[in-house]
């Protein structure tokens, strides 16, 4: 997409909600192939997802670490994230993962200097959290229970939120190279289902969703969020990263033919509120 066309801060925007889009058919495929080990999912789709790169495969040649921080974000996050769910209430667990947005706008400042937080930015991360935990909690109650694996959600939305602010930290690399990360994380994923999870057989419908998972939500999603981080104010971006699990929760919804309910309008009001003011922010 030309610059010439397209102003780099709208440019950003489109690839992040492009990620986002994609990012929502997750809860949905999770639920189609719930018959399937998490670790054997995400390395196979991970693997499948990088096929698109290994054309350019030559542009895979980053810096150590560079490589280190790849495999730092796709493969430690879903690493500790199914820890968490193994081993937490899963709806108190997403909530506690779902903090990664508002950890990329606090912490932008952090990793880039250069950036300053102004009070729409807090105000409006606030509010985009507060949308989430609405959308994820809905009408039912929390357990209101102490379980140790909401340390590994914790860690892993620091993880990833890390990970999306060091990818300016670190020497230009091309968007290609995200291949090779999901290609290692990939490998490591399965790994750890040949060390932890029963063996399985999937069937013919299994390997066509996991294909889609693939090349959608754990495939182009990740092209399009370095293009997204690369070109857009991370400050931003987190805000309108909210919108993830707005759309998780309402396609889920559509899916399963179950009606909206008043928190998904709530959670709606809130989260594109946040948007606005997001993207509107300078400074």
């Amino acid at each position: 997409m030309s610059s010439t066309l397209v102003p780099p801060p709208l440019a950003s925007h489109l690839y992040a909600l492009g990620a986002i889009a994609l990012w929502a058919s997750l809860a949905t495929l999770g639920v189609a192939l719930s018959g399937v080990p998490p670790f054997l999912l995400t390395g196979l789709s991970l693997l499948i997802g990088s096929l698109p790169a290994w054309p350019r495969w030559r542009e895979w040649r980053v810096p150590a670490r560079t490589l280190a921080m790849g495999l730092y974000g796709l493969f430690g996050y879903h690493f500790l994230l199914f820890i968490a769910l193994r081993h937490a209430p899963p709806v108190e667990a997403n909530l506690v993962n779902y903090l990664w947005p508002l950890l990329i706008v606090v912490l932008a400042p952090l990793f880039l200097p250069g950036l300053r937080l102004r009070p729409l930015h807090l105000l409006a991360a606030a509010a985009g959290f507060a949308g989430a935990a609405v959308a994820i909690v809905g009408g039912r109650s929390l357990s209101g229970q102490w379980s140790w694996g909401y340390l590994p959600a914790l860690a892993a939305a620091f993880m990833w939120a890390s990970y999306s602010l060091m990818t300016k930290r670190v020497p230009a690399f091309p968007t290609s190279a995200i291949g090779l990360f999901g290609l290692v994380s990939g490998l490591l994923s399965l790994l750890c289902h040949a060390l932890l999870e029963p063996a399985v057989t999937l069937s013919a419908r299994e390997w066509g969703l996991v294909a889609v998972m693939g090349l959608g939500p754990l495939g182009a999603a990740f092209f399009l969020w370095d293009k997204a981080l690369k070109t857009g104010d991370p400050r931003t971006i987190g805000i309108l990263s909210y919108l993830t699990p707005l759309a998780s929760t309402s396609l889920l919804l559509l899916v399963t033919g179950r009606p909206l309910t008043w928190s998904t309008g709530l959670a709606a009001a809130l989260i594109v509120g946040a948007a606005v003011v997001g993207v509107r922010a300078r400074g």
